[in-house]
């Protein structure tokens, strides 16, 4: 079994990053993870965080409006 997953970052369904997380971090954990990244911070850069779906184990995705 692997020490970390690396999650697919995607932005209103479409992916643009990866970010490495612990294989055993919450939902919680990688939402804080992601939301501090620089590169994630300047694709919300002037856009409202409407949603955020984690699912664990498979992906990342920030609804934006």
């Amino acid at each position: 079994m692997e020490d970390s997953f690396t999650y697919p970052i995607a932005f209103n369904g479409k992916t643009r990053l990866t970010l490495d997380f612990p294989a055993d971090a919450s939902k919680a954990d990688v939402e804080a993870g992601a939301r501090a990244d620089t590169q994630v911070q300047g694709y919300l850069e002037g856009k409202a965080v409407r949603r955020v779906i984690v699912v664990p184990g498979r992906m990342v995705n920030f609804v934006v409006g």
